[in-house]
């Protein structure tokens, strides 16, 4: 029972952040004159908004640094209302979404080299996010992954 209370209270705190970032969002949108939808939604422990519209490229930009950068702003939004540090997700127009399907093949890959080969195999340097996804592939595989260097050069290297 205890449980189920808490896990209760951590979806409704997560769902205060999302809101709390969507407002925020909201209002940047709203600024630059952009028109877009807001979604928001809690995966697994963290909350996540997503912005959907006609061409929001712009808010996107380069490698998604736009879209990095906006990620921290929100999250910055919710610290100062709730004096929480928040681990909130942005995705725009699904550039999160396509990057995750995309790196989920890039590591499927590496890790078949990996074992046919039985060396470790290092991949590009690639954002916290980008990292993560591919390190939650290579563990799902059984492998496991380590990531080295400093930024903007920190990579995954994935062990056989």
């Amino acid at each position: 029972m205890t449980e189920n209370v808490v896990e209760a209270d951590s979806v409704q705190q997560l769902e205060r952040e999302g809101d709390i970032a969507a407002d925020y969002l909201e209002e940047l949108l709203d600024i630059a004159d952009l028109d877009g939808d807001l979604d928001i939604d809690v995966d697994g422990d963290r909350a996540s908004v997503s912005i959907v519209g006609a061409d929001l490229s712009q808010l996107v930009g380069r490698d998604g640094e736009v879209l990095e950068a906006l990620q921290e702003l929100a999250r910055l939004a919710v610290h100062r209302e709730t004096g929480e540090r928040s681990r909130l997700m942005l995705d725009i127009s699904g550039h999160r979404a396509q990057k995750r399907a995309s790196l989920e093949e890039l590591a499927k890959e590496a890790i078949e080299r990996a074992r046919a080969e039985g060396e470790r195999i290092s991949l590009a340097p690639m954002s916290p996010f980008e990292r993560k996804v591919v390190h939650d592939v290579v563990a799902a595989a059984g492998l496991t992954s380590e990531s080295e260097g400093a930024e903007p050069n920190r990579h995954v290297v994935i062990v056989p």
